[in-house]
């Protein structure tokens, strides 16, 4: 059934006055294109907003930088409301060191009826702008006319780290009254590295709330917590094909779970080139996987612990286009050992420009739910269903959301007037 789901579901020139920056090097051998680009400026991008993806895919001529401080230029890019319901786009380009002399803002406006596509394309239009200079006091600087040719791999540069990126974060919340108090505590750690040929990711987490309650003379107390590690890797075959593996343990009250873990071997075929994932992507991802549970209390099928074998395929569809944007997926799983306990998940979301000011913005899943193995046969207490402190039987989820949005009047107005800021 799931192999008949995947075959079923299966910047033009700019800078017009400007011009655009370019390296040109026809015949120049990778080893020199790669030596060239390790002195490129570094440039660290301060855009909490910003599709760096889309950035980093259209401006190859510099070395991107995850610290300030190791940059030779700082870019903040920020933005404020304009009157007419726009936007104006600020960026400010701050050399550091020997570039130290090379200051300068640019701005740019998007209208109320701009989409993503354009504001992207405006964004990048002016970084390229913005960044010559700094280019231009770099031996690049003779290879500098209006485009950049040669292909770069996005690590021919020197890294202390060897491109690894961590995260680490906790989220602490108490709160209480006088017959009521709450706390909870949360933690993650991460840890990736991306390179063009190779994606690795691992994770930690873990939680724990507490829930207290003085009802007459009576004290009930509710907790739950959940611990898990993720693990991806995946490897480039070609411009279509991936191959990897994700591996995955946790330990959660809520779903019963007292251990699990889950290797998964899968494949992923895109019919668009990786080269275009940020326009565009339609994925089709397969898996096979083992799983050994062990449950914290007895389940509705009579099982303390079990060993399970199961498949599963998700089509995932993503564009971004000037008409809209488009992300839909659907995913189907079973356990080899009762092809009934199944779960398909169809998900998706849109956003599409109707008409002059008016858009339609979609977002909703549905789930049907046949595979809850774990359910605890003793059921949840009443405190437990009020708090949602334990997985219920279901045989679907769902959710949805609609909006419509239309706006009309002046579309010259380019005034910024921050003051009372915009809540009024």
């Amino acid at each position: 059934m799931i192999q008949k789901i995947c075959f079923a579901l299966i910047f033009a020139s700019f800078f017009s006055l400007a011009g655009t920056v370019r390296v040109y090097s026809q015949g120049t051998p990778q080893r020199a294109v790669d030596e060239l680009k390790k002195q490129a400026p570094k440039v660290y991008i301060d855009c909490g907003f910003c599709d760096i993806d889309y950035i980093k895919e259209h401006i190859n001529f510099i070395n991107y930088v995850r610290d300030r401080k190791e940059a030779d230029a700082h870019v903040l890019i920020t933005k404020q409301s304009t009157g007419s319901g726009g936007d104006e786009f600020t960026l400010t380009f701050l050399g550091r060191e020997k570039f130290s002399e090379i200051n300068a803002v640019l701005n740019f406006f998007a209208g109320q009826m701009d989409t993503e596509h354009m504001i992207r394309t405006n964004l990048v239009k002016t970084l390229k702008m913005g960044l010559a200079p700094y280019v231009a006091k770099t031996p690049m600087r003779d290879r500098l006319i209006l485009d950049f040719k040669d292909e770069v791999e996005p690590t021919a540069v020197e890294d202390d780290w060897d491109l690894w990126v961590f995260n680490l974060s906790t989220n602490s919340f108490v709160e209480g009254q006088r017959s009521t108090e709450s706390i909870s505590i949360s933690g993650n750690l991460s840890a990736n590295r991306v390179t063009p040929r190779s994606k690795l990711r691992l994770g930690l987490a873990a939680s724990y709330s507490e829930d207290k309650f003085d009802i007459e003379d009576a004290a009930v107390t509710s907790t739950s917590d959940s611990q898990s590690f993720s693990g991806l890797y995946v490897k480039s075959l070609n411009d279509h094909w991936s191959l990897g593996g994700f591996l995955t343990c946790a330990s959660s009250t809520y779903s019963n779970i007292g251990f699990a873990v889950h290797p998964t071997p899968a494949v992923e075929y895109n019919v668009f080139p990786y080269a275009d994932s940020t326009r565009r992507q339609l994925r089709c991802l397969y898996r096979i996987g083992y799983s050994f549970v062990k449950y914290r209390e007895e389940t509705i099928y009579d099982k303390t612990k079990e060993n399970l074998l199961f498949e599963g395929l998700i089509v995932t569809l993503e564009l971004k286009e000037p008409w809209g944007t488009i992300s839909s997926s659907l995913e189907g799983t079973h356990y080899f050992f009762d092809f009934s306990k199944n779960r398909l998940v169809l998900s998706g979301e849109v956003s599409v420009n109707i008409a002059k000011g008016l858009s339609l913005d979609v977002l909703g899943s549905y789930s049907r739910i046949q595979d809850q193995l774990s359910l605890p046969k003793a059921g949840a207490s009443y405190e437990e269903i009020l708090l949602m402190r334990k997985e219920l039987v279901t045989d679907f989820r769902y959710d949805v959301s609609i909006g419509l949005s239309y706006t009309f009047g002046s579309i010259y107005s380019n005034v910024v007037n921050p003051r009372f800021g915009n809540g009024y």
